[in-house]
């Protein structure tokens, strides 16, 4: 009989906690790591990592994946990135509480804000469940590719709560408030990690009215900070009003802090428009609350948060056009086809986007700050390439040569508007930010915006930009790219069993062979239910990915192995 389950020989072992990479075996043995050093025991499998990096499990603390974890058993494109743990039901965004006569309502706001199709969501949805613990107890019984862990979101408590009332914004009455607290510790103490909510004016539904959770006043979110001090656990995530000053929203974050004696984290972004100091003002109050005591971290994305567009995305820059809508049902090359009519292209450039949501609007007409996308994805384009600046320079409206650019590669091509974190045309913000002590890597959305955003693959995105191939003055050390990754979201959401490789934490690896680390341009696949269409994004460089001791992916490919499980409530740290 074998020693241990699985040995990794030979490779170079980062134990997510920052240490020195060291040559090592890693033993596995039911679901654990066993072992670390020069191993003499036999396995029943044993995987060459010589000339490898053995790394944690990457850990993603800001995911959509509420209702993807109901309907199928792969988590991709996360899973196929080195993640092994997700975080979901952030931005207050979710799918329980839920009574029946509610679920269109919270449908609706998870397709706006979230842009997943309704009819994928109608038909995917099992809705087992009403109450958050009984969300979690379906969720318990789903057998998936990586860890899942889930958050009580606002919109959808006070849905529950307050029925129509929250849809139309009325502020709530005590008893409201105390139902509310209730509701929130019952969900921490039935495992979820925290409560999450979204104070973001861009977050409506597809008709254009607010999430339910948007213009909550501060008593509403002192009583969900209540219910986790009631319940003495989880974490309180937030999205800010992101044009309102930066003081006034971090001494509302402050206010919530402190009441709930809990960890907070919120969504930090360079804005591409307004107060161009707003990221740094909110940097220095950071700074300061932890210096007295708070908790609180910034989530920061590690590249642009962007958008893309595409004639076969959710977005492009006709697709609002009167004329565009015969065409937008149609199959893809019938569309293509459609469009390069010369007396139709005239019609299309002549009109101007029609919806009676603005913030749709207004995402349509950014298409003019977006980049082509080359098949070896550049994330931080040349601003000469910028369709509005192209357009300059060859004396054409930027319609127009965003009408030729779709149409490139029969349709397929992406247009890539990179809408935060590239105000002036580089990373250095994304340096700065991901560079302070109380900020922690997230914002990938895996799981939400499956026809628009694709930033899920953000953790190759890191290792390769960041650690690999950044000039010396702007490079991540690699131990501390990998902790980025690994040991860092992960305590700061309470799971710290996982993110580090020590005797007796649970075995969540990776073998990466860091040269050949490279992303592919995302590409569509209809393979949502009711034949809905969203993003992937392939990767070369993974060769092994394990989730609880067990190979889930080699190559980029899954394995078929599903040890993925709910993880309820926070876990103490490994020694």
């Amino acid at each position: 009989m074998a020693d241990y389950d699985l040995i990794l020989r030979g490779g170079e072992v980062h134990d997510g906690l920052g240490s020195p990479g060291r040559i090592a075996d890693v033993a596995i043995k039911d679901g654990r790591i066993a072992a670390i050093g020069a191993i003499e025991g036999s396995a029943d499998e044993e995987i060459d990592a010589s000339g490898r990096l053995v790394t944690p499990g990457f850990v993603d603390v800001h995911t959509h994946y509420d209702g993807q974890a109901t309907w199928e058993n792969r988590l991709a494109p996360s899973s196929n990135h080195g993640v092994t743990t997700v975080v979901m039901g952030n931005c207050g965004v979710g799918f329980a509480p839920c009574r029946p006569a509610e679920r269109a309502m919270l449908v609706a706001v998870m397709e706006g804000v979230e842009d997943v199709p309704e009819l994928v969501m109608t038909e995917g949805l099992p809705w087992d469940w009403e109450t958050f613990p009984d969300y979690l107890d379906a969720l318990d019984k789903r057998a998936l590719d990586v860890d899942i862990a889930a958050q009580l979101p606002h919109s959808a408590l006070r849905v529950y709560v307050m029925g129509e009332r929250a849809a139309g914004h009325e502020p709530p009455d005590a008893a409201d408030l105390a139902e509310m607290r209730r509701l929130t510790a019952e969900a921490i103490r039935a495992g979820a990690l925290g409560v999450t909510t979204s104070r973001n004016l861009m977050h409506c539904t597809r008709a254009g009215n607010l999430a339910p959770s948007l213009h909550s006043e501060e008593d509403e979110l002192v009583a969900l900070a209540h219910g986790l001090r009631d319940a003495g656990a989880g974490v309180f995530q937030l999205i800010p009003h992101i044009t309102a000053p930066a003081g006034e929203e971090f001494r509302l974050m402050r206010r919530v802090a402190e009441e709930s004696r809990r960890p907070l984290s919120y969504s930090l972004l360079q804005m591409p428009t307004g107060d161009p100091g707003q990221w740094r003002s909110y940097l220095d109050s950071l700074t300061a609350a932890n210096a007295e005591g708070l908790t609180i971290r910034a989530q920061v994305a590690p590249r642009p948060v962007g958008m893309l567009y595409g004639l076969d995305l959710s977005f492009h820059p006709f697709v609002f056009h009167p004329s565009f809508q015969p065409l937008a049902d149609m199959p893809l090359a019938e569309k293509v086809a459609a469009m390069r009519d010369p007396a139709l292209r005239a019609t299309l450039l002549s009109e101007q986007p029609e919806h009676s949501n603005p913030v749709l609007v207004k995402t349509v007409t950014a298409f003019r700050f977006a980049y082509p996308m080359a098949r070896d994805p550049d994330y931080e384009p040349d601003l000469a390439d910028r369709i509005d600046n192209r357009a300059r320079a060859l004396g054409r409206t930027p319609e127009d040569v965003a009408y030729d650019l779709l149409l490139e590669d029969e349709g397929r091509a992406i247009l890539y508007q990179p809408g935060a974190n590239y105000r002036d045309g580089n990373l250095d913000a994304v340096r700065t930010m991901l560079g302070h002590p109380d900020t922690i890597v997230g914002l990938a959305d895996g799981g939400a915006h499956y026809g628009i955003i694709c930033d899920a693959s953000f953790p190759t995105f890191f290792l390769e930009r960041w650690a690999r191939d950044a000039d010396e003055a702007q490079r991540i050390a690699l131990p501390d790219a990998i902790a980025a990754l690994t040991s860092q979201p992960a305590d700061a959401v309470g799971l710290g069993d996982r993110g580090r490789i020590v005797v007796g934490a649970k075995a969540d690896l990776n073998v990466i062979d860091l040269a050949r680390l490279h992303l592919h341009r995302p590409s569509v696949a209809r393979d949502l239910p009711a034949g809905g269409k969203r993003l992937r994004q392939g990767a070369d460089g993974y060769d092994v990915t394990i989730v609880s001791g067990a190979v889930t992916y080699r190559g980029g490919e899954p394995s078929g192995a599903l040890p993925g499980r709910l993880v309820r409530g926070a876990r103490g740290i490994a020694a």
